[in-house]
C-alpha cells in the first residue's frame, strides 16, 4: 500500500485554523487510511492508502472541512515525489529554514513567476506543483508578493526533508 503525505492549508498552532494532531490522526484513520502519522502541529501527516491522491485530497477536505467549518485546502503527495521535491530544492547557499515549498493544487502557469515582486532580494523557482522561495531575510516580515501561492501552504526545506525521510521510514 502506497505510503502519501497530506499537507493542510490554514492550520495554525493556535487561535483560528487550529486542529490538534490528535483529532487530524483520528480523522485520517476515520477515512480509512492505514499507519497515521503526523509531524508538528501544521497540517502534515502520513498514511497509507490504496486510494488515488486525488481521491484522498477531496475525502480529506470534505472531512476536515465538516470538523472546521470550512475545507482547509489539502495538498497530497506520493514518497517518492516528495523525495524528488526535497533532493531537487534549488537554492543550495540558501539556509534550509529561509527555503519555503509551496505545495500547489495543480501545476502552476508557466508565467506564474512573472507578476512577482520580491522587495527582499527573494528568489523563486517552479517545478511541477510546487514553487520554491528563497527568503534571504526570512519570510516573517518579507514583503513577496506572489499570486501563485495564494492556494498553496508552504513547509520549509527542513520539514520537507523529515517528512520525506518519515514517508522512506514508513516504506520500509
Amino acid at each position: 500500500m502506497p505510503v502519501y503525505i497530506a499537507l493542510l492549508r490554514a492550520i495554525n498552532v493556535g487561535g483560528t485554523g487550529s486542529l490538534p494532531m490528535t483529532e487530524l490522526k483520528a480523522i485520517c484513520e476515520g477515512l480509512g487510511f492505514n499507519d497515521v502519522k503526523t509531524y508538528i502541529q501544521s497540517g502534515n501527516v502520513l498514511f497509507r492508502s490504496d486510494e488515488t491522491e486525488k481521491a484522498i485530497e477531496e475525502k480529506l477536505d470534505k472531512a476536515l472541512g465538516k470538523k472546521m467549518g470550512k475545507p482547509p485546502g489539502v495538498m497530497v503527495r506520493g514518497r517518492k515525489e516528495l523525495e524528488a521535491i526535497a533532493a531537487h530544492a534549488p537554492f543550495p547557499d540558501a539556509k534550509p529554514n529561509f527555503l519555503l515549498v509551496y505545495f500547489l493544487p495543480e501545476k502552476a502557469p508557466g508565467d506564474a513567476l512573472e507578476k512577482m515582486v520580491a522587495p527582499d532580494g527573494e528568489q523563486a523557482k517552479l517545478a511541477e506543483r510546487e514553487i520554491y522561495v528563497h527568503y534571504p531575510n526570512g519570510s516573517g516580515r518579507s514583503k513577496l508578493k506572489l499570486p501563485a501561492l495564494k492556494l498553496g501552504t508552504s513547509r520549509n526545506l527542513n520539514t520537507v526533508r523529515r517528512l520525506a525521510e518519515m514517508a522512506v521510514e514508513m516504506d520500509g
